[in-house]
């Protein structure tokens, strides 16, 4: 009886709503030195992570990544033309599902102050460290993959 009841449920169903958004991995290759990355603190949560946030209306994916490396890490630079890969997370609740499409800025400058300054930490890391102390799996598995 209660198996006839489990199997005549209907499956709940959620629909998913798809939030596009770009990050940059913010590089420094100064001096001849091993390339480091720039990852920025979590403002939830302490972790590490790639600067990342919403596309204008208008604006495409790319200059959407430059200017979130701006505002939340100080940096600034060349980003590249293609996407270097792309990771999905979910924040809050699973029926917002948010894509990230991830550019490569390789840092000119890094400004003393900033839009996030003093809500964000920044700190340098080599590409291994970087990839040890990201502290979501997306961004985690992306910089596995990348040869800097």
């Amino acid at each position: 009886m209660l198996q006839d009841a489990l199997e005549t449920r209907t499956p709940l169903k959620v629909d998913i709503q798809d939030v596009e958004q770009a990050g940059a991995i913010c590089i420094s290759r100064s001096n001849g030195l091993a390339p480091r990355i720039l990852l920025i603190s979590s403002r939830r949560n302490g972790g590490w992570g790639l600067p990342k946030g919403h596309i204008e209306p208008g604006e495409t994916s790319q200059v959407a990544a430059a200017r979130d490396a701006f505002e939340e890490a100080g940096s600034r630079g060349a980003i590249s033309s293609r996407p270097v890969g792309s990771y999905v997370y979910f924040k809050d609740t699973p029926a917002k599902r948010y894509k990230v499409t991830v550019y490569a800025l390789e840092i000119q400058s890094v400004a003393e102050d900033f839009p996030d300054r003093d809500v964000r930490a920044t700190r340098w890391f080599t590409a291994s460290q970087a990839t040890d102390e990201a502290g979501q799996p997306g961004p985690r598995a992306l910089l596995q993959t990348l040869r800097f």
